[in-house]
C-alpha cells in the first residue's frame, strides 16, 4: 500500500472519530443517548487503519436494573400523589369530622340539661346537619378520587399502547436499516431503548431480545405486548365486578378482551394508581362508611326508644346509604343479592367477593384477601361479618358477586327530622324527662364501632391508619430514590457523555486528522519529486 493510501485510511478514520465525538458532544443532554466509541484496527491488507465499528456504550444489564428501579419509583410517586390528598383532608383540623362529632354530642348533652328548651333542640338539629353534611362531603371527595383514578388508568393505558406501538415500529426500522446499510443504526437503537425506559415507568415489563435483535416486550403477567414489529393493546374497561370501576383488559390476537385482576399490576405509575385504590382509597371509604352506618343506626335505635314532645314514639333521626351489591357481568345465572346490616358489632369496613360453588359460597374479604366458606341458613340466607344476604333468583356454579356493605353509606347520611318537637329526649310524656337524651349522649363514649371503639376513637384510627400508610410510602419512596440515583450514576458512568473527556478526544482526533493530512502531503511531495526526476 502506498503512503498516500495509508494516509487516506488514517484521514477517513480520523473523520469518523471526529464525527462520533462531535455527535457525543451534541447529544450530551439528549434523553436516552448512549455515548459512541469508535473502534479502530489495522487494515487487513497490512497497511493503514480501518474503522471496525462505531459502538454505543450500552450495558443491557445496568439498563434493565435502572428501568426496574424507575418503574418502582414511578409506582411509589403515583401512590404518594394520590394518598397525600387523603392524608391532608383527614388531618385538617378545620375540615375534620372529629370537632363536628364533638359539637353534635355536646348539643345532645345540652338537650339533656334542658330537654324542653327550643334553643337546645335547635342546637341538636343544627349540629346534626353540619356533621352529616361533612360526612357527605368526605364521601364526595373520596368518590371524586375514585373517578380520578379511573381517568388515570384510562390515560396510562392509552400511553402504554402508544409507546408499545413505537417500539414495534422501531423493531422494524432497525431491521430494515441494518439489512440495507450493513451497519448498526445506533440512533434507532437509542430511541428504542428510551421508549423501553419510558414504558417501564408506566407498567412492569420484561424484555427479551430475539436472535435478530428485535425486542419482545411482555407485561408482568407474561402476556406479550410487543412481538417483533407488531404490538398488542391494553384496554381500559369497566370491571365485570363493579361497573363504576375502571380496570385493565388485554386484547388478544383474536380480538377478545381478557380482564386482569387489579392486583396483577404493581410496578410503574399504572401499578401505583391501582395499588393506591385497592389499598388506601377503598379502605378509607369503607372505614368512613362503617363509622357513618354505626353512628346512624345506633342513634336511630336509641332515638326510637324515646318519646318526643308530642308524646309520640321517636322516629329515625338519621338516614344512611344502603349496602350495595353487584352481579358479575359474566355470570351464567340470574342470581341477585339483597344485603342488609344485621349486627353493628360484627360489621367491618371491608367489601367482599362471593363465588357460588353449587351449595356453599366462597367469600373473600377484599381488604386483606382472607377467604372463608359460608353455608346458607335454613331460609337460604348468608350471614357473616355483620351482614345478612338474601339470594334472589338462581345463581349458577361459578357465578360471582361483589358486596359493598358500607362503602358509599356516607353519601346518603342525612338528618330526617326537621321539627324540633320530634326529637325524642324523654322516655315518658313528661316534657322535663331527659332520660333518653342522656342515653343518646352516652352513645358518644360507647364502644360501638366493631364492638371495640367509640366514634372518636374510630375516626382517630382512620387518621392514624392513613398517616401510617403515608409514612411507609414516604420511607419506601426515599429509599427507592436513593437506589435509583445510584443506578442512574452507574449507567451514566458507562453510557453517559463526559464533556471534558470528549473535549480531549476532539483535540486528539483533530491532531490525528492533521497528522494524516501531513502524511498525504508528504506522499504527494515525494510523488512530485519522483515525477520531476523521471522527466
Amino acid at each position: 500500500m502506498s503512503i498516500l493510501n495509508t494516509g487516506i485510511t488514517g484521514l477517513n478514520a480520523a473523520q469518523t472519530a471526529l464525527y462520533a465525538t462531535s455527535n457525543n458532544i451534541s447529544n450530551v443532554y439528549t434523553p436516552g443517548y448512549n455515548r459512541e466509541l469508535v473502534l479502530l484496527g489495522e487494515a487487513k491488507n497490512g497497511g493503514g487503519v480501518q474503522v471496525n465499528g462505531v459502538n454505543r456504550q450500552f450495558n443491557s444489564f445496568i439498563a434493565e436494573r435502572l428501568n426496574n428501579a424507575n418503574g418502582n419509583l414511578a409506582s411509589l410517586q403515583s401512590y404518594k400523589t394520590q394518598a397525600s390528598q387523603i392524608d391532608n383532608l383527614l388531618a385538617d383540623p378545620d375540615a375534620g369530622l372529629a370537632p363536628l362529632m364533638q359539637k353534635f354530642f355536646g348539643s345532645v348533652g345540652d338537650l339533656a340539661g334542658t330537654p324542653a328548651e327550643p334553643a337546645a333542640r335547635e342546637g341538636v338539629l343544627g349540629n346534626a346537619s353540619s356533621m352529616s353534611a361533612q360526612f357527605r362531603s368526605f364521601d364526595n371527595y373520596l368518590n371524586d378520587l375514585q373517578r380520578t383514578v379511573n381517568g388515570g388508568v384510562t390515560l396510562e393505558v392509552s400511553q402504554i399502547n402508544d409507546i408499545a406501538g413505537q417500539i414495534a415500529m422501531l423493531n422494524k426500522e432497525i431491521a430494515t436499516s441494518a439489512a440495507s446499510t450493513g451497519q448498526t443504526p445506533n440512533s434507532l437503537l437509542n430511541q428504542r431503548d428510551q421508549y423501553v425506559a419510558e414504558l417501564s415507568e408506566k407498567i412492569d415489563i420484561r424484555v427479551n431480545v430475539q436472535d435478530g435483535g428485535a425486542y419482545n416486550v411482555s407485561i408482568g403477567n407474561g402476556q406479550p405486548l410487543v412481538t417483533g414489529d407488531s404490538s398488542n393493546t391494553l384496554v381500559a374497561i369497566a370491571s365485570s365486578f363493579d361497573p363504576e370501576r375502571i380496570v385493565v383488559g388485554y386484547r388478544d390476537s383474536s380480538g377478545n378482551v381478557i380482564e386482569y385482576r387489579e392486583d396483577q399490576f404493581k410496578g410503574g405509575s399504572l401499578g401505583g394508581l391501582m395499588s393506591f385504590r385497592s389499598e388506601s382509597l377503598d379502605k378509607i371509604q369503607g372505614q368512613l362508611g362503617q363509622l357513618a352506618v354505626t353512628m346512624a343506626q345506633s342513634f336511630n335505635e336509641q332515638h326510637q326508644a324515646g318519646i318526643d314532645l308530642n308524646g309520640d314514639a321517636g322516629t329515625e333521626f338519621f338516614s344512611i346509604g344502603a349496602p350495595s351489591s353487584f352481579t358479575n357481568t359474566k355470570n351464567a345465572g340470574d342470581g341477585v343479592l339483597d344485603v342488609t346490616i344485621a349486627d353493628l358489632n360484627e360489621l367491618t369496613s371491608s367489601s367482599f367477593d362471593l363465588t357460588f360453588n353449587g351449595t356453599d359460597w366462597q367469600v373473600m374479604q377484599r381488604e386483606n384477601g382472607s377467604r372463608t366458606t359460608v353455608t346458607p341458613d335454613g331460609a337460604g340466607n348468608l350471614n357473616f361479618a355483620g351482614i345478612e344476604i338474601n339470594v334472589n333468583g338462581t345463581p349458577e356454579i361459578g357465578d360471582r358477586f361483589r358486596v359493598n356493605p358500607v362503602q358509599r353509606a356516607a353519601r346518603d347520611f342525612n338528618v330526617e327530622i326537621s321539627d324540633i318537637s320530634n326529637i325524642a329526649a324523654a322516655t315518658s310524656a313528661d316534657s322535663g324527662d331527659n332520660r333518653n337524651a342522656l342515653a343518646l349522649q352516652n352513645l358518644q363514649s360507647a364502644r360501638l364501632v366493631s364492638g371495640n371503639a367509640n366514634f372518636s376513637q374510630a375516626y382517630g384510627a382512620i387518621i392514624s391508619d392513613s398517616g401510617n400508610r403515608n409514612a411507609v410510602i414516604n420511607a419506601n419512596l426515599s429509599a427507592q430514590q436513593g437506589l435509583t440515583e445510584q443506578l442512574r450514576a452507574l449507567q451514566q458512568s458507562e453510557s453517559g457523555v463526559n464533556l471534558d473527556e470528549e473535549a480531549a478526544n476532539l483535540v486528539r482526533y483533530q491532531q490525528f486528522y492533521q497528522a494524516n493530512a501531513k502524511v498525504i502531503e508528504t506522499g504527494l511531495s515525494i510523488l512530485d519529486t519522483i515525477l520531476s526526476i523521471s522527466r
